[in-house]
């Protein structure tokens, strides 16, 4: 939600037009990159629950370097944010390292294709895995081409996937004689 205070931002090509954008909503800018921190660093929090409540095995594994993945990646998304709620004309030339946000980037998609795959393992509808490994795979050609990723769809699909998780309960375990418990 934080990302898209300040419409067309991020499609914006002209660094002057962008900037002139930034300038006029500054305040809701500025807030949006608090919302966009605050989701940033809720996402590893509700990988790590989801990968804790799953039993052992390889879609527990995946699950976890998922999390781990995010975890690594927030802190330095926080401070890309942080940057571009600082310095206005910094963000709209585009000026300044951007090697933390493309570490972000990379590490995301790579728990976003991690997760699917270990989606793919677990009694759930196939599409939820299906969607997050084919968004990772499609997101890490644009990250790989464009040095970004579309904030909308990145997050449409994550939300997808999100909701679909957020209904999802572990089959009772089977006990000695193949019952379930």
């Amino acid at each position: 939600m934080g990302i898209s205070f300040v419409g067309m931002v991020h499609a914006t090509k002209d660094p002057a037009t962008r900037l002139a954008m930034l300038q006029r909503s500054r305040g809701p800018w500025i807030v949006g990159q608090f919302l966009a921190a605050a989701g940033t660093a809720a996402v590893p929090v509700g990988f790590v629950r989801f990968a804790q409540a799953l039993r052992p095995g390889p879609a527990k594994t995946m699950a976890s370097g998922a999390a781990a993945a995010l975890v690594a990646g927030a802190p330095l998304f926080v401070v890309s944010l942080a940057n571009r709620a600082a310095d206005l004309e910094r963000f709209a030339y585009r000026r300044g390292a951007n090697w933390p946000f493309l570490t972000y980037s990379v590490l995301h998609v790579g728990a976003l294709a991690a997760l699917g795959a270990g989606l793919l393992l677990l009694p759930l509808k196939p599409w939820t895995g299906i969607t997050a490994v084919t968004g990772a795979t499609a997101f890490g050609a644009i990250l790989a081409g464009a040095k970004d990723i579309p904030p909308f769809v990145f997050y449409l699909v994550e939300g997808a996937v999100g909701a679909q998780l957020m209904r999802y309960e572990e089959p009772a375990a089977p006990d000695e004689e193949g019952r379930e418990t």
